[in-house]
């Protein structure tokens, strides 16, 4: 048996675990992340809850803190189950303070010693959960134990990995694997991005992120030159060849290295979802879930086609708004040492801007985004794989600094988000530039 066997074992050991404890359930309370990695997690375990006639309550929240904490407490009985998704393996202390049992279904590093009842974890099996399994995925392989009918929910898992930039390696290539052996996915070649018109396709999409994103004259002209038009899932092969080796050469001017890997490769189909694409699915998961809509993010997941058009509308119009905010907070980054970073107000997805910088236009720091709103500091770090293998490791920056200037944070190594009071930014970045600097000698 390999090691990877050894560990897909045991984490397959874990969900075992954690699926007995929800099987003697009478109520489960579920809270999960409103990213597309925490709004899949959600939507496996309501449809497996379903199936299994278990009645449930469950809430989206940008974040586990003490007002999260309050709420599950005023709306729990003493032998109901609380299950966090996406979050909570971080948080020993506020899990601590929950009135009744906890499962924790994550794929965070766990920090100290978890007063959970169980915790299903990839890293306790030895997995990698920034690469290598997703919540979503974490929470797939728990709800495989309460029933194998939930199979078909494995599109929904490899959905919440890729809003993640997971790898399909170790357990996400067995989830990927069992997927396409039962017809859950289908497999095609190209550009990942969502479906339609190729021109609205590249004026619209996030990632890739190019020199002409977001401007139709300069998208005309470019489709022009290739002689290419049409819904960008009918082109031939020798044109949508065309199509990814210009749009890899766009790339390799400014991108990192890995941008042109998760840009052009394998697109997935969801077979049983009414969002076939994984791309187009991914994004209005995450704008649904960060505009407060993530009823109608669960709605799409539970295959409710009647919010396609909605879900679909609301993502477009925040597409538009970002691509907008990424082209004029470029003249707000600063550059410290170790990492860039911005300080701004009210934007309409930090995360998401934060990401792009650092994947398509400043790959060589790890990349600080900061939003002042409604009365705090919204902050996300991104990095890029490269910069992980040289030491960095966001997590533990975020956390560290946040604490430090009376905040709270913590995350991937990869990706991690923070809140701060304001007035406290240049502490709190001036701290992870420290930090960052002392991983990376």
């Amino acid at each position: 048996m390999t090691s990877d066997d050894e560990q897909i074992e045991k984490i397959v050991e874990l969900a075992r675990e954690g699926a007995s404890l929800i099987k003697n359930q009478d109520f489960i309370r579920l809270i999960s992340h409103n990213d597309s990695d925490g709004i899949t997690s959600a939507a496996i375990l309501i449809q497996a809850l379903n199936r299994i006639e278990i009645p449930f309550h469950a809430s989206i929240v940008s974040r586990l803190n003490e007002s999260v904490v309050n709420d599950v407490n005023n709306s729990i009985k003493e032998n109901d189950l609380v299950i966090f998704c996406d979050m909570g393996s971080g948080q020993p202390e506020l899990i601590k303070q929950i009135n009744t049992d906890v499962l924790v279904i994550d794929h965070h590093q766990p920090v100290g010693n978890s007063p959970s009842k169980v915790m299903v974890n990839p890293h306790m099996a030895g997995i990698e959960g920034s690469y290598y399994l997703s919540a979503s995925g974490t929470t797939y392989l728990v709800c495989k134990e309460l029933s194998s009918d939930n199979i078909d929910l494995a599109g929904l898992a490899i959905t919440g990995a890729i809003g993640d930039k997971q790898l399909f390696e170790s357990a996400n290539a067995t989830i990927l694997k069992e997927a396409i052996e039962n017809n859950v996915i289908s497999i095609q070649k190209g550009l990942k991005v969502g479906s339609g018109e190729i021109g609205d396709v590249l004026e619209n999409t996030l990632e890739p992120f190019l020199d002409i994103t977001g401007d139709r004259e300069k998208i005309n002209k470019f489709l022009d030159f290739l002689n290419l038009s049409g819904d960008i899932s009918e082109l031939s092969y020798e044109d949508m060849k065309k199509l990814t080796s210009s749009i890899a050469l766009k790339l390799a001017k400014r991108a990192s290295p890995e941008a042109v890997d998760a840009v052009i490769g394998e697109i997935y189909y969801l077979n049983n979802e009414v969002v076939p694409n994984v791309y187009d699915l991914v994004s209005i998961l995450d704008t649904c879930g960060k505009q407060d809509k993530s009823s109608l993010a669960i709605a799409l997941c539970l295959r409710d086609k009647s919010v396609v058009q909605e879900a679909s509308a609301v993502t477009k119009e925040s597409q538009k708004r970002i691509i907008q905010e990424i082209k004029e907070c470029e003249s707000l980054v600063k550059d410290m040492e170790n990492i860039k970073y911005l300080q701004a107000e009210n934007l309409d997805s930090i995360g998401s801007i934060s990401g792009i910088m650092v994947r398509y236009l400043y790959p060589n720091k790890p990349f600080i985004g900061m939003n002042e709103t409604e009365g705090i500091v919204k902050v996300s770090g991104r990095a890029t794989r490269s910069l992980i293998g040289k030491g960095v490791d966001l997590a533990t920056a975020f956390r560290d600094a946040a604490t430090n200037v009376g905040g709270n944070g913590g995350g991937h190594s990869i990706a991690s988000g923070a809140t701060i009071p304001p007035g406290k930014q240049e502490e709190f970045v001036t701290k992870v530039n420290e930090i960052v600097g002392i991983q990376t000698k």
